[in-house]
């Protein structure tokens, strides 16, 4: 059985307040265009549809696109709901979209029954549980010990009725202890959403979301598939992709990544102004159209440089500086009495203070005369 593992589409997500929206139709159009190619069985999406829990129209309209697109074919999807989404409304409508193929996972109600697919080499049971929190668990089991996120998972893995003879797949949106996150994920105070690796050990493979990077979770059948697309500057290395995992027999399985190309990348740029604006510093670059942080090294800042940096690189999202002055501290001890400095050597200090260097001759002929014309005034 061949099955395509995604997670986290964030459908209507914002960065540096740039809409996606393009971005993300295009990239569900390649995946539709992967699906095409690879001829799945099953399309696993593993939570954070959306990436608000009460998505905009256009969000929704996009997913509800691809939907269709994918009840055309011989498939079976599988939805579950992550931490950005509304559980009710992912639910919404799933006993009608079942009848098509397309599985929505339920509000978790205390216990999961998996949905049955066979193949060549027999039955293979995929259980849906959505993002939830100790909580959400302990109200349907309130003599279970459930205290940490481990904890709760465990619960209802427990109370699942698990046939290890067959082959079975999880599919659930949580963090895993050791996962490598990025900037763009919600994280818990002291790592307290941790989940150990070791409650999802029944299973075949366990199709993970939350974390938006792609990796294993100490072995190829615990992954992440990660986000299809960059969504911080954390991200800027990473290789987007979509997992493409083979179930044959039990306990025989093979996964491969696709690796995905982004309508616009997320890229980071660091220099001296002058540099980054020469045309051969970027001619043979798509920077002009891609997500750009730009970290200029100049000493003194550029006026209007983001207007000025926007005519070539359009889609500037930030912009700081790496200097003597941003790399000092910033704090200024006011420890000596006031009284004992005149106002110029107050200021002398200040500046050097602030800036990691002295005054040069011009800016200390300009501060005498001005402090002189403010204590004559």
């Amino acid at each position: 059985m061949k099955i395509i593992h995604l997670s986290d589409l964030h459908i209507g997500k914002r960065v540096n307040e740039y809409s996606l929206i393009e971005d993300q139709k295009d990239i569900l159009k390649k995946i539709t265009r992967i699906i095409d190619e690879e001829m799945p069985d099953v399309v696993i999406i593993a939570g954070d549809v959306y990436d608000k829990a009460v998505p905009s129209a256009e969000a929704v309209t996009l997913f509800d696109d691809f939907l269709s697109e994918l009840s055309k074919r011989d498939l079976k999807v599988f939805v579950i709901s992550g931490n950005h989404d509304s559980p009710e409304r992912i639910s919404f409508g799933n006993r009608i979209m079942n009848e098509s193929g397309i599985y929505m996972s339920p509000v978790f109600s205390g216990s999961i029954s998996p949905v049955a697919l066979s193949d060549e080499y027999g039955i293979v049971n995929f259980w849906m549980l959505p993002f939830v929190k100790p909580a959400h668990v302990r109200r349907y089991y309130e003599n279970a010990e459930i205290e940490t996120y481990t904890d709760a998972i465990k619960t209802v893995i427990d109370n699942m009725d698990i046939n290890t003879n067959e082959r079975n797949v999880m599919i659930t949106h949580q963090f895993v202890t050791g996962s490598q996150r990025s900037e763009s994920e919600e994280i818990s105070v002291g790592g307290s959403d941790n989940v150990d690796v070791s409650v999802f050990g029944l299973f075949d493979y366990t199709a993970l979301g939350h974390i938006h990077r792609p990796q294993n979770c100490g072995s190829e059948r615990v992954r992440y598939s990660g986000t299809p697309l960059k969504y911080s500057f954390s991200e800027a290395k990473d290789i987007k992709s979509v997992t493409v995992l083979e179930l044959k027999e039990k306990g025989v399985s093979e996964f491969r990544v696709i690796p995905l190309t982004p309508l616009r990348d997320m890229v980071e740029i660091k220099g001296k102004y002058k540099d980054i604006m020469l045309r051969d510093f970027y001619k043979d670059t798509t920077y002009g159209e891609d997500y750009v942080h730009i970290t200029l090294t100049d000493e003194e800042d550029i006026p209007d440089a983001v207007a000025k940096l926007r005519t070539v690189y359009h889609n500037l999202m930030k912009l700081d500086y790496d200097n003597t002055r941003t790399r000092s501290t910033g704090v200024i001890d006011a420890d000596e009495c006031v009284d004992k400095k005149t106002p110029y050597e107050h200021f002398e200090d200040f500046f050097e203070k602030q800036n990691n260097k002295k005054m040069d001759d011009v800016q200390c002929e300009f501060i005498k005369n001005l402090i002189s014309e403010v204590w004559e005034g």
